[in-house]
């Protein structure tokens, strides 16, 4: 009987493909695969966390002072970006770091549904906040010189719109990927 020594085994580390941080002669950090951030499905998080982080950046600055007359719409819109917009950046942070699990969540149920959800979601607070502000603010914005909270509460509900079909547009591509149609 014959033994024979360890077998070294080399494995790859979970960022393969990705773009680690290069400086000078060598690369630190390939595990973190950035090279995600320029695929199609990267834009696109990307897309609906720049847009979601407007709308609630917007609502915070420019709503909070006229919450009391938008009523359960507005907070409806700021719950909904709240809600989107973290899920959407602890996705990109866990797709960055590991290009394993985004292999893995890509493909499960989670990814649609989710996106799924955000659209429903953004389209209806977005159709609700958009009655609101032209009810309780465009009169006020008639009467009052430099009125700025009905400009950026229609521009909210807008991009709102932008934000809800884009999340559309991700979940008919991960619905597409979960049942393996390329």
């Amino acid at each position: 009987m014959m033994t024979r020594g360890p077998t070294i085994v080399r494995v790859a580390p979970s960022g393969v493909g990705g773009q680690g941080i290069k400086c000078c002669c060598c690369r630190c950090c390939e595990c973190i695969n950035f090279g995600y951030l320029t695929t199609q499905h990267g834009v696109i998080k990307v897309a609906e966390f720049l847009l979601g982080s407007l709308c609630q950046s917007l609502l915070v600055k420019y709503g909070m002072s006229e919450a009391s007359s938008m009523g359960s719409a507005y907070h409806g819109f700021l719950t909904t970006a709240a809600a989107c917009v973290l899920t959407t950046s602890l996705l990109i942070f866990c797709y960055v770091v590991s290009s394993n699990t985004q292999q893995l969540i890509r493909q499960s149920i989670f990814e649609w549904v989710f996106n799924a959800v955000a659209c429903f979601m953004y389209l209806s607070a977005s159709s609700y906040m958009g009655v609101a502000v032209n009810i309780y603010l465009y009169p006020r914005y008639a009467l009052v010189n430099m009125y700025a909270a009905y400009p950026a509460m229609t521009a909210v509900y807008y991009i709102g719109v932008v934000v809800g079909i884009v999340h559309g547009l991700d979940a008919y591509i991960s619905y597409k990927n979960y049942k393996g149609i390329r």
